[in-house]
């Protein structure tokens, strides 16, 4: 028999739980520092009363054996690994350990210390042929690439009738990702996981059911083409980055989307499953070793996109916008960086709070209105900086923004880029001096924007002509410059966003030009591949931008 402790240093007890000899299970719950005397017998009096139980005596018989019923109580020891028994004194936290053996009585239990176990284990809701499906897997003293995986799929009905019962048959599939072939349209999906530890140590394993059958799939989409480029995963010399507005399902979803802004698109290609399998396929074909997203749905980054790019080898960090249920995703290959630090900031409150803008706070202040404004704005700066894992020397700050939206709003937009600017340059001149920046976002801006400019030249002058952008009354000028030599490494695109109503390039990966070199940009869709369904989204597209992607050098 097994006797499973869970013992967390963060937590003031330990939990215990066996099962005794007559079948009644025990659940024991005690503080880590008890000395293993105290708990040892209450096990014996709770061993006691499980055997007082099995056997029901009459009155009589229970008054002549009440001597005999005090000798029930069984002696309880525990025995180390190498056969001592383990000192009454010694506290529990230190007397459980695993591979202990507990006596109760004649009975052996074997102590299981903190064995692999599985918090959840969920499949998508939707789930369609020729796309990954990624459970999402959470677990306690186990990790995902140490825990199997099986599949199985529901059995046909044999000449068409319903099933009578069910049948699963297991498929050849033993890996955490698995893709539906079109063979099992119409089938439902069960996945087995047992979890592991890097100690091959194994716990129970548990079941879990898809809600629904495997659908059809959109055929080609706009990406396969370019997942053509993008099979390997890039040398270590190389880094492929890349930024994508996903288009928040808090926008996509709304009664003015549908009508008014993507009247074109199916209602189903709206949904979120199902733009979440176009996602996660598109994604995890790029073998990107960043990946800068802005408008994640906080439900999608934590259910979807982080458990399926943690299975392609990515670790994500999330960003939310205050107010909004969206923000931003930074994804990293854990095998080519390491974290070092974040650095992320709201626009409105690192203004207010920050020392470093306080030039800049004191400037606005003499324009009321727009000062205003941008300090009701709730965009958000994430800020990484990464070391490669392979040369400790590489270190990268990689940035990631989605800026104000609003077509005259570029006197905001270029507020909200001085302080993300004063950000990085603090981030990679002070805090960690001269190392490369990379620039991620969707800057609402086009090629021929006063924030494009300022990016790219370094400066703005105090008349340029985005300062009036919304009318005289709203004027702020002011110039502003910044240290650092960017080029936008995918150039300037015809669009990188094609709605029903509007196309233009808004997307950019910004590269230190004086640290990096492009090595090649990924070719956009075409334009017939874009246009096939009117505009974007479409069934074949998940998003209203298009994804940039190059691969970058160091120089």
């Amino acid at each position: 028999e097994r006797a499973v402790v869970r013992c967390v240093p963060s937590e003031p007890k330990l939990s215990l739980r066996f099962v005794l000899p007559d079948g009644s299970a025990r659940h024991m719950q005690r503080d880590q520092a008890e000395p293993l005397g105290r708990a040892l017998a209450r096990i014996a009096t709770n061993a006691a009363k499980g055997h007082g139980k099995s056997g029901k005596k009459s009155k009589k018989a229970r008054a002549e054996g009440s001597a005999e019923g005090e000798a029930a109580v069984p002696a309880v020891r525990l025995f180390s690994r190498d056969g001592a028994a383990v000192a009454e004194e010694v506290p529990n936290a230190a007397a459980w350990q695993d591979g202990a053996m507990l006596h109760i009585g004649d009975s052996r239990y074997l102590v299981e210390r903190n064995p692999p176990a599985l918090t959840e284990l969920r499949l998508p809701r939707s789930l369609l042929a020729g796309f990954p499906v990624c459970p999402k897997v959470s677990a306690e003293f186990a990790a995902p690439q140490h825990c199997l995986f099986r599949w199985f799929r529901e059995q046909r009905p044999a000449g068409g009738g319903d099933a009578a019962g069910e049948a699963w048959v297991e498929t050849a599939a033993a890996e955490r990702v698995f893709t539906p072939s079109n063979a099992l349209v119409g089938l439902r999906l069960k996945l087995r996981c047992t979890p592991g530890d890097e100690e091959q140590r194994y716990g129970p394993a548990r079941e879990v059911e898809s809600s629904g059958p495997v659908e059809a799939g959109p055929g080609a989409c706009t990406f396969d083409a370019r997942h053509l480029y993008t099979k390997k995963v890039c040398g270590h010399g190389s880094v492929r980055a890349v930024s994508y507005n996903i288009l928040a399902d808090t926008y996509a979803q709304t009664e003015f989307s549908r009508t008014v802004l993507y009247p074109y698109c199916a209602p189903y290609a709206l949904e979120i499953d199902y733009r979440q399998n176009l996602l996660k396929k598109e994604l995890a074909g790029y073998s990107a070793d960043l990946i800068c997203l802005q408008e994640v749905d906080k439900s999608v980054f934590v259910d979807s996109l982080a458990p399926a790019l943690d299975a392609f080898g990515l670790e994500g960090l999330f960003r939310i916008k205050e107010k909004q249920h969206e923000g931003l995703a930074t994804f990293y290959r854990r095998d080519k960086f390491s974290l070092l630090s974040q650095h992320d900031i709201a626009f409105s409150e690192a203004l207010l709070s920050e020392p470093l803008h306080k030039e800049l706070c004191e400037q606005l202040a003499k324009y009321p209105l727009v000062q205003e404004k941008v300090l009701q704005r709730s965009s958000v700066l994430q800020v990484l900086v990464l070391q490669s894992t392979t040369d400790p020397s590489r270190k990268l700050c990689v940035a990631n923004t989605h800026l104000y939206w609003h077509p005259k709003g570029g006197n905001i937009r270029l507020i909200q880029i001085a302080v993300a600017m004063s950000h990085i340059k603090h981030v990679a001149c002070d805090l960690y001096p001269s190392i490369p920046v990379i620039f991620c976002g969707d800057f609402n801006s086009t090629p021929s924007s006063g924030t494009y400019s300022f990016i790219s030249s370094g400066g703005i002058a105090e008349d340029h002509e985005d300062w009036v952008s919304n009318g005289e009354e709203e004027r702020c000028s002011m110039s502003l410059s910044h240290p650092f030599k960017l080029l936008s490494a995918c150039g300037e695109p015809a669009y990188t966003n094609y709605v029903g109503g509007f196309h233009g390039c808004l997307d950019y990966i910004f590269i230190d030009r004086n640290a990096l070199e492009v090595e090649q940009v990924i070719p956009l869709p075409s334009h017939e591949e874009i246009t096939t369904h009117q505009a974007l989204p479409s069934v074949s597209h998940p998003s209203d931008h298009i994804a940039l992607i190059c691969d970058l050098k160091w120089k």
